[in-house]
């Protein structure tokens, strides 16, 4: 292994693939036990290596020497190896630089409060002072000296105007969950998560429903990747690449979400997508065929629409925690506002919108089974999918047509 990544839990890792777009040494993933850490650091013959939880202070008694930044926040992130020593680096914060001027959001003068106490949490406090915070207080789940516990930050959730989140609450496959409910904070101008997988928390989302400026960790990871690349190699790249590697991977990695009226046509482009992407193509309807044992009309006449909903709910929670995927959804998927944020957290939702006389009834839609009840269908959701939808699709072409559209605009 010459370069690579350590730390306890790295299966879904997207490091091999930025570094991959940055040059073309190769980049490997190590998982180590804490009694193995040691040994690894004094004997693996690595040129450059990254650390991730929970290794960033405990790689510190190993090192040769910290360079200030690192020494400043007390976490180090990037290894190299130069003439047998080892020397320790923090990346991290220029990631997170990187992260928060991305995403437009204005820290300086601004009330902070840090989630979390390990080692991402100090590098959250430093940027914070280096941009010029008007105060910063760290959150912990137990009380200690210099923190907050949640229930004292709720106390005063009124003062705090940004969020930094540098705990794993929210990670996939826990992606359901969030550190924090945003509704007491009615000051907050930003609010910054670390976590890339899922591309967007729920916190994130909660505070985009908002209109508050939100961004996850991606840009953080393509950053802090770039400015370790520089040091494994004794390069320095383009000012433009971390934005270009940071594109590329998001759009290698974000499920495309097809949604729309029965017979819109969402299977039949699924499919094209698919094979233009190098996508798996999801089909919600038939999961939920394959979960229930039996087809849509029959769930419907057998349990009820209801009976239905919460299984297709369900279907949406489970699929929407992967990603690369094309994501074909039934037509009344937009109906409950949780598999929307699912949805969303992974994916870009694209509305393709087939004009109403091209609608045809079919009787393997049990809502949809004639013209009456198709144009009834349409009157009630189409405000619904023109309002959740990330990009509308005219879909008046054929699949071929609406496809290459698709791609087009993701592209751009």
């Amino acid at each position: 292994m010459k370069y690579g990544l350590i730390g306890e839990k790295l299966g879904h890792s997207f490091s091999p693939e930025i570094h991959g777009m940055l040059s073309d040494y190769t980049y490997e993933l190590k998982e180590l036990k804490r009694d193995e850490l040691k040994y690894f650091l004094e004997n693996e013959d690595f040129r450059g290596i990254n650390v991730t939880i929970p290794y960033k202070e405990e790689v510190i008694p190993s090192l040769y020497y910290l360079d200030s930044q690192a020494e400043e926040i007390g976490a180090v992130n990037t290894v190299i190896r130069t003439e047998g020593h080892l020397f320790g680096f923090n990346t991290d914060i220029d990631g997170m630089i990187a992260m928060i001027e991305h995403a437009g959001i204005e820290i300086s003068g601004k009330r902070v409060a840090i989630l979390g106490t390990g080692g991402t949490s100090k590098t959250a406090l430093a940027v914070a002072k280096k941009l010029g915070a008007g105060s910063t207080v760290r959150v912990s789940r137990a009380k200690s000296e210099g923190t907050l516990t949640y229930d004292e930050l709720y106390e005063k959730s009124k003062e705090i105007e940004i969020i930094i989140n540098t705990t794993p609450v929210g990670m996939y496959p826990g992606c359901d969950k969030t550190p924090l409910d945003l509704s007491g904070f009615t000051s907050l101008s930003g609010v910054v998560d670390v976590i890339y997988n899922p591309l967007r928390t729920r916190l994130v989302s909660d505070a985009q429903k908002r209109g508050i400026p939100a961004t996850g960790g991606l840009y953080m990871l393509v950053g802090q990747a770039a400015r370790a690349s520089e040091l494994f190699l004794n390069v320095k790249y383009a000012p433009d690449t971390v934005e270009s590697v940071y594109e590329r991977i998001l759009r290698s990695k974000e499920n495309i979400v097809l949604v729309g009226m029965p017979s819109s046509g969402k299977t039949t482009v699924g499919r094209l997508l698919k094979d233009a992407l190098g996508f798996s193509l999801t089909d919600t309807d038939e999961e939920i065929v394959k979960r229930c044992g039996m087809d849509i009309p029959s769930i419907f006449a057998t349990y009820g629409e209801e009976y239905f909903r919460n299984v297709e709910e369900e279907v949406i929670r489970d699929v929407s925690a992967e990603s690369r995927q094309i994501i074909s959804t039934g037509g009344g998927v937009i109906l409950r506002q949780n598999n929307i944020d699912a949805l969303k957290r992974t994916g870009k939702v694209v509305f393709l919108d087939r004009p109403l006389e091209k609608l045809i009834p079919t009787e393997d839609r049990p809502l949809a089974l004639n013209r009456a009840a198709i144009e009834g269908l349409y009157e009630k959701r189409y405000p619904i999918y023109s309002s959740v939808c990330d990009m509308r699709i005219d879909a008046d072409g054929t699949p071929e047509e609406i496809s290459l559209e698709i791609i087009r605009r993701i592209k751009q």
